[in-house]
């Protein structure tokens, strides 16, 4: 027999973050999370996405055992502002029983139903600074410390269930070598000078900090009308500082401003941190940490996390400067391969920023949709 529980002392949600540790313990893919960190994030004192969302956290039990977990969502601001009324969840887990999926999905279900939302959709975060989709090819490639990995009987439950896809998400990569100068030196040269833009580089992460919070209302500007975003409030800004600075390399970003010092685009790129979160198992200490500094300083693999251009200057060839100052700095490095993270697969513009570059699309994902 399937129950359910719902997960709210510390106890609890070390349970709910720690269920996906025994899902995949023999998997050599999946890439585990810090536990202490996502801990954290499903702390309503701590994280302050909660001043305008709602979370509640459910593990199904079988025979006392965790068998499955999920997070069911609601983001007020996307409800009330957005008129998007819709039941968001996440961190969706199981084993490959459809009585567990099924009475997983139905509490959270349960709960839209509750709050007069319209539909469901997931596996979603609280905002598009999350993890995002159910992986649905490319199961034998490593996952990312900002991606899901599932095994290929999700996509199979959600189908079984009623679900319908909502939308779908490329995974491309390429060899650094790939990267021909052509494509973009001689135009950023151009670009520079008939627009009087100035590339910013760093070396050190307090010299990055001045600019964080300019860079997430640029985030907001430019992300603004693809679908489901949400932005980021002034308070979470201080929040994401705190989360994500300690994985930037300095090195790693750049920043385009204009005549007058104002930003108008950013880049931020990382370090694959994958095989040192694997070999640490999810805590930094005692020796956790070691392997994250080595992977910051010396991996040779790069993920491409956010891209952002001001709306008032895309299509001005911003791009070409970014990618003229990061081929300098991969090149000192001696980066071997360069990933992007998710991308919707209708965002056009996005795939025609890499198409020189000879991508390959090696992992797909996707969302799924119920009518409430």
């Amino acid at each position: 027999m399937i129950t359910l529980q719902e997960m709210t002392t510390k106890k609890e949600m070390k349970a709910f973050v720690e269920f996906p540790f025994k899902l995949y313990k023999n998997n050599q893919y999946w890439v585990p999370p810090i536990i202490n960190d996502e801990i954290e994030s499903f702390d309503k004192t701590k994280n302050p996405v909660f001043q305008h969302a709602d979370a509640r956290f459910f593990v199904a039990l079988k025979d006392n055992e965790i068998v499955g977990r999920i997070a069911a969502i609601i983001n007020y601001t996307e409800i009330n502002e957005q008129n998007v009324k819709k039941m968001r969840f996440g961190w969706f887990d199981f084993i490959d029983d459809l009585e567990v999926s099924k009475i997983l999905l139905y509490k959270a279900e349960e709960i839209g139903k509750q709050n007069k939302l319209e539909y469901m959709e997931g596996p979603l975060g609280f905002s598009n600074l999350d993890k995002v989709g159910v992986l649905t090819e490319g199961f034998n490639h490593i996952g990312a410390m900002i991606t899901w990995y599932n095994y290929p009987y999700y996509k199979e439950h959600f189908e079984k269930l009623g679900f319908v896809v909502e939308k779908e998400y490329n995974e491309s990569k390429f060899p650094f070598i790939n990267v021909k100068t052509e494509f973009f030196m001689k135009a950023s040269e151009i670009i520079k000078k008939r627009y009087q833009y100035k590339a910013l580089n760093f070396t050190k992460t307090k010299e990055i900090l001045p600019y964080v919070d300019e860079m997430f209302d640029l985030f907001n500007d430019s992300y603004a009308s693809l679908s489901s975003f949400v932005p980021i409030s002034d308070i979470q800004k201080a929040y994401f500082k705190k989360k994500f600075i300690p994985f930037i390399n300095p090195e790693l970003i750049v920043f385009v401003v204009d005549k007058e010092g104002k930003l108008v685009a950013f880049a931020i790129t990382m370090p694959s941190f994958s095989e040192a979160l694997q070999k640490s198992k999810g805590k930094l200490f005692p020796f956790g940490i070691f392997h994250l500094l080595n992977a910051k300083k010396n991996s040779k693999d790069i993920l491409f996390y956010l891209i952002g251009v001001h709306p008032t200057h895309q299509n001005k060839g911003v791009h070409a400067i970014i990618f003229e100052e990061f081929y300098k700095t991969y090149t000192k490095k001696g980066i071997v391969n360069c990933y992007r993270t998710p991308e919707l697969s209708t965002n056009k513009a996005a795939a025609a920023l890499w198409k020189n570059f000879d991508p390959v699309v090696y992992k797909k994902r996707c969302t799924f949709r119920k009518e409430l």
